[in-house]
């Protein structure tokens, strides 16, 4: 049997959580946003239930969040959070590095490159944002380490919804390209402090700007 032929077809609540996640990525739903069950059951034409067994996956991944008596919305952090989600990657993502970076193969560079590339490329913010996550979780992943994966993902997740709102602001997406390239050559030559610095200047970024797109809305 063909692999085709053995692939799962997408159920209801896939196809649900898809489109969920898409325009949470994207900036269609913006972190607060209340989610209508009844609307995504209709544009995504299916019943209420895929969409409900959507949602509670979602909540899983922490892009949304369940309110007692107002139903599910898109994760919302305060500025106080979101500092604290982005010290605590510093210290997890920084040990990842320090790890793996000396590890890292001539495949491993390839395949850097090749999300590197996905991601300059990328057509819309979903796009970016995809190649963007693939980006940092090889480098993360270098370290070879499960547990410190799964937690640097745990992390990611719970602000994923601001990562769109920094990839829409104009001039963002060129910046984070510029400074994929660095990190990606100071990989290259096996430069882990060099490769830290940089991973720590460009979250540095992201944050600085999200507090002045935060304290704009």
């Amino acid at each position: 049997m063909s692999e085709v032929a053995l692939a799962r077809t997408p159920t209801a609540q896939d196809r649900a959580a898809a489109a969920l996640r898409a325009a949470i990525l994207e900036g269609e739903l913006r972190p607060g946003a209340r989610v209508s069950q009844e609307r995504w059951a209709e544009r995504v034409g299916v019943s209420l239930i895929p969409v409900r067994e959507a949602l509670r996956a979602l909540a899983g991944e922490g892009l949304v969040t369940y309110r007692q008596r107002r139903g599910y919305a898109v994760t919302e952090l305060d500025l106080a959070e979101l500092e604290e989600v982005y010290r605590l990657r510093r210290v997890l993502e920084t040990d990842a590095l320090v790890r793996g970076v000396p590890r890292a193969a001539t495949h491993d560079l390839e395949t850097l490159a090749a999300a590197m590339e996905d991601c300059r490329a990328g057509v819309d913010v979903g796009a970016r944002l995809r190649a963007n996550r693939r980006f940092h979780d090889l480098l993360h992943g270098l370290a070879g380490s499960r547990q410190l994966s799964r937690l640097i993902d745990l992390l990611w997740d719970s602000t994923e919804a601001y990562r769109a709102l920094y990839y829409a602001l104009p001039g963002e997406a060129e910046e984070a390209d510029a400074a994929h390239a660095a990190i990606l050559a100071a990989v290259a030559r096996a430069d882990v402090e060099r490769v830290v610095a940089l991973q720590d200047a460009h979250r540095a970024r992201a944050l600085a700007q999200l507090r002045i797109a935060l304290a704009a809305v």
